[in-house]
């Protein structure tokens, strides 16, 4: 009994943490596609068909299926796959090659990532327009609506959303319910529109409306948008109770997907198409109806606004990300934390989105691009993977749908011009700066020129014999004690400021996502000692609390400030960046009252 309770609970938390972007695109896709193809009945099945193998192929089969045997001791994403894929790789060039893909993957969702709560929230807000005395709202204050609610989604977010993200589950039950129902209720009508699960009606449709056709993918693959949740939260929940709730999910969807063609056939003038037919249904639960909907949408911004916080960190303990301030916004859920930069820069390119697009139609039509790209990565790491590790039926079964979204990716090339090019500026964006940041960091580390351990220890035995020792410990940050950098060499030797007691202490991150361990190496000399913290790239770690567990009581903590001169305008532009960031040992929010940091002088 309890285990089914739990196996419950499970399905339910993935309802409300995984499926919100997938679970809202019934709002906008049917509409939009019809937009750009005429409402025969002929072109409804043949749309019902793309979208249902669409969801079968790109959702079931590539993500609940194949992505989710590709984890990493449980964890999955665009990042995993690439840890899992480099040992595989025998040379530096691909190696890099790779990197940089995936590099593209993650600037992409952050593309994603500002569409996404920008077109859900806007798309439930024009429900309004199908409430007696609302009929002519002006577009500017459906745009004002939707944008107050994002202000107000994103200034909750330093407040941590634990305690409300109890309710996020149960929501997303009530809307999938009412997706079905709605979808049956329609179907009842028209049910020869079933004959749409034969794939051969999707393949017609492909092969009467040729060009024109094969444009319209870009806007069926709306259905799927959110499918890479599925494998990327796989950590946060597991396996089994997303696979679970998947089915029930898949369900909802198609049954209300088909139950709107239905609906299209009866009332072919119909323009948002899922309000239109609830309200026809039910008028007297379209009110409570569209506040469910509000509320869905919210969630899915929630969902994939707490996934941005999570690849920014990825990319922070990774190295190749700028390291932003973080701060935990749970006690029991280390999981949850809120990046301020990140939050900001999400909401200026939301309501900026909203306003330059100004209905969800036109929204819509630029969107998909840079969801159809990370889809299309992410294939190509799998079907490395799977071919390295031997496995030849999930090779060509990862390599079929890879190619699938490959072809989806091309369709979508036509956005391009008609807005899609916002998307492609927003991930370049992000791109950039990791890009300016991996270079800038390593051309700064040849500039330092850090001193090897060998050449260090000679003048650090002289000196620590030679000078009068402060009483108390120490504490110096490297990024390897095998080159001492340069503010530690300032600091004794310049100085003449040793302690008695002085640890070097290095942050490793471990090819594995969690874990974290703490610990003495063997001490390098009388009063030096070396101290790691070894921690899985997905772990988000208390230094401080770390170092008392170990016994460390530290007097003072030293960190290296370089002072970047330079002639070139991309490194005075990585110099502003590592102005604007925080240092490492603010980042671990260390004691402020002990902190020193050392100014280092560095011509690049």
């Amino acid at each position: 009994m309890l285990e089914k309770e739990s196996k419950l609970k499970g399905i339910v938390k993935s309802l409300g943490l995984v499926f919100g972007d997938i679970g809202t695109s019934p709002i906008y896709t049917l509409a939009v596609i019809f937009l750009l193809t005429p409402r025969t009945t002929e072109n409804v099945i043949g749309v019902l068909s793309l979208i249902a193998w669409t969801l079968v192929l790109l959702v079931t089969v590539k993500y609940a299926w194949l992505a989710m045997k590709l984890g990493k001791l449980g964890e999955g994403g665009i990042i995993v796959l690439k840890e899992l894929l480099v040992p595989f790789l025998r040379t530096g060039r691909s190696v890099a090659f790779v990197t940089f893909l995936a590099f593209i993957g993650v600037a992409l969702f952050v593309g994603d990532g500002v569409i996404t709560p920008a077109i859900s929230i806007l798309s439930a807000v024009e429900g309004l327009l199908l409430i007696p005395g609302l009929t002519e709202t002006p577009q500017w204050t459906l745009i004002l609506i939707a944008g107050i609610i994002a202000v107000i989604l994103f200034s909750v977010q330093k407040k941590g959303t634990d305690k409300v993200s109890g309710a996020f589950g149960p929501i997303m039950v009530i809307w999938f319910t009412a997706l079905t129902v709605s979808g049956v209720a329609s179907l009842i009508q028209t049910p020869f529109v079933l004959k749409a699960l034969n794939p051969w009606y999707g393949i017609d449709f492909l092969l009467h409306n040729g060009l024109a056709g094969f444009f319209i993918l870009s806007e069926v693959i709306l259905c799927a948008t959110g499918g890479e949740a599925l494998y990327a939260d796989m950590g946060h929940l597991g396996r089994e109770p997303i696979i679970r709730a998947w089915s029930f999910v898949f369900f909802a969807l198609l049954l209300n997907y088909f139950g709107q063609g239905a609906f299209l056939i009866q009332h072919p003038d119909a323009k948002n198409v899922l309000f239109e037919m609830v309200n026809t249904q039910a008028a007297v639960l379209y009110i409570p109806f569209l506040i469910l909907s509000i509320c869905a949408t919210v969630i899915a911004s929630q969902a994939m606004i707490s996934g941005m916080f999570s690849i920014v960190y990825q990319g922070i303990v990774t190295r190749v990300m700028p390291i932003f301030r973080v701060r935990y916004t749970s006690m029991e859920r280390q999981s949850q934390i809120y990046i301020g930069f990140v939050n900001w820069f999400l909401l200026a390119a939301v309501l900026f989105i909203m306003v330059e697009f100004r209905d969800s139609h036109r929204l819509a039509v630029a969107y998909g691009l840079a969801v159809t790209g990370t889809m299309f990565i992410t294939g190509v790491f799998m079907t490395l993977i799977f071919a390295r590790k031997g496995n030849h039926l999930h090779t060509v079964i990862s390599f079929i749908v890879t190619a699938l979204s490959l072809v989806y990716l091309i369709s979508n090339g036509y956005k391009i011009p008609h807005g899609g090019y916002w998307s492609l500026i927003i991930s370049a964006l992000p791109l950039t700066v990791i890009l300016l940041y991996t270079q800038g960091q390593k051309a700064l580390y040849k500039a330092l020129r850090p001193l090897p351990l060998d050449v260090f220890l000679l003048s650090y035995n002289e000196i620590y014999r030679s000078v009068n020792r402060i009483q108390g410990t120490a504490l110096f940050f490297a990024k390897d004690v095998r080159v001492m950098p340069p503010y530690i060499v300032h600091t004794m030797f310049k100085n003449n400021i040793v302690y008695e007691d002085n640890v070097v202490v290095s942050v490793v991150k471990r090819t594995d996502p969690f874990g974290v361990a703490g610990f003495f190496k063997e001490p390098l000399a009388v009063g030096l000692r070396t101290f790691e913290i070894q921690a899985g790239y997905m772990e988000l770690i208390d230094v401080e609390k770390i170092l008392r567990e170990a016994g460390i009581q530290e007097k003072t903590i030293f960190y290296g400030v370089e002072d970047i001169m330079a002639s070139n305008i991309l490194w005075q532009a990585f110099s502003v960046i590592k102005k604007l960031t925080p240092n490492i040992v603010q980042f671990y929010e260390l004691p402020a009252n002990k902190l020193h940091g050392v100014v280092t002088r560095v011509e690049m």
